[in-house]
């Protein structure tokens, strides 16, 4: 499973994983990752209960989360690029355990605030870099954008249904959790040590040059803007269709459709996810503008179901919506990243990456977010109504504007 090979005159040896199980590996890694964002969530009802916290609370305690990712993007997003994509996954994942950790000894709020900013932290340090080590070790050209596009449905689903499951058949589903993901994430952290590096690791000119990496920034190479642009608001309704569900999920199964079980709950966001895995696997070899063109489509009627379901009080129509709505998802994903992997020049993946995933991150968590606080002024079904339209419409212009631009090319 190993190779080894002689470094320099000294005589010293380093293994290293052969990349076909390398790249395995920085898959299982990123799944590990994502499910341990979502593991919490089924938990949050267990806090709300045992610490009588607020509503108002556990938004924050969701947004402190994104806006953690979201800067550690934003500044070290690009950082794998310069000094390896290796030191960056190892200490992520340990800096995840750390999260874990916290999670465990979390007897208030204030803990569990800080367990979720360190696993913002930890997530947003990795994400670029496990992107493009992905897209660096991938065995032909279509399998690395394929688990790049699914790794994320398969964490969540995995990560909601588990911790779900645990919550309510699992003794101290408090502790268990977490235990698991810890015991996961170290295993990985070792194996990563095995991994061959794929960086061009540019380093740095100066300290200047360091101080200019590290500012919060979002880029994109010129040459790649402009289907970028296009590619942006169907990326942002995948994610937000994602946010809607984490958030707003677990209150629709218990307030509209009146079932109080931890497991649908999290039935529910596993068939999302697991159904836009299932998709992305059906359709990976397709022609990548085309698969997320009719994944928006897709995606946009699965959401449009699901909020006649809303109306009509239907939990099997919910369902429905959702597997259609998660097919398009794992589409339309699947067809952004398989564009912009075939575009993006090697030593600038971690950057690219890293942006797309603050853009990811941002429809995932801000419109959750809001959602969150309109719950109160304007009711769960109006916010559901709202936030189903503000997907569908952004699924629908990026296919409208992949459509005028075809046609311009013609």
């Amino acid at each position: 499973m190993v190779d080894v090979e002689t470094r320099g005159s000294t005589g010293r040896t380093a293994v290293r994983m052969p990349h076909r199980y390398a790249f395995w590996v920085v898959g299982v890694a990123f799944i590990v990752l994502m499910a341990s964002s979502a593991a919490p969530s089924p938990l949050y009802p267990v806090y709300q209960q045992s610490w009588g916290f607020s509503a108002i609370t556990l938004t924050v305690i969701f947004a402190v989360y994104a806006v953690a990712l979201l800067s550690t993007l934003l500044t070290v997003g690009s950082l794998s690029d310069h000094i390896g994509r290796k030191p960056i996954l190892i200490a992520s994942l340990l800096l995840l355990v750390v999260s874990l950790v916290l999670f465990i000894v979390a007897d208030s709020v204030p803990l569990l605030i800080a367990a979720r900013v360190v696993q913002g932290i930890a997530a947003g340090a990795a994400t670029g870099a496990m992107s493009a080590a992905v897209i660096d070790l991938q065995p032909n050209v279509s399998t690395g954008p394929l688990l790049n596009s699914i790794a994320p449905s398969l964490g969540l689903a995995g990560g909601a249904l588990g911790a779900g499951l645990l919550v309510q058949l699992a003794p101290a589903p408090q502790i268990l959790v977490f235990a698991l993901l810890i015991a996961a994430a170290l295993v990985l952290a070792v194996a990563l040590l095995f991994v061959p590096e794929t960086s061009a690791m540019r380093g740095f000119d100066s300290r200047r040059h360091l101080a200019s990496t590290l500012l919060p920034r979002a880029s994109i190479p010129k040459s790649v803007r402009a289907p970028f642009f296009l590619i942006a608001p169907a990326v942002f309704a995948t994610w937000s269709l994602g946010g809607f569900h984490l958030s707003l999920g677990p209150s629709i199964v218990g307030t509209v459709f009146g079932i109080d079980n931890h497991i649908v709950g999290g039935l529910e966001i596993f068939a999302l996810f697991a159904s836009g895995a299932v998709a992305a696997a059906v359709v990976r070899n397709g022609f990548p503008r085309a698969v997320m063109m009719i994944g928006a489509t897709v995606l946009a009627a699965g959401v449009a179901l699901t909020l006649v379901s809303v109306q009509i009080g239907s939990i099997v129509l919910y369902f429905v919506g959702a597997v259609i709505a998660g097919s398009g998802w794992g589409a339309t994903f699947l067809g952004a990243m398989r564009t912009l992997g075939t575009l993006v020049p090697a030593a600038e993946r971690g950057g690219v990456f890293a942006t797309t995933f603050v853009i990811s991150y941002l429809a995932f968590s801000v419109p959750a977010v809001v959602a969150g606080l309109a719950v109160h002024r304007l009711g769960l079904s109006t916010t559901v109504e709202v936030y189903g339209a503000f997907v569908i419409a952004l699924a629908l212009i990026s296919v409208l504007g992949f459509s005028v631009a075809r046609r311009r090319n013609r």
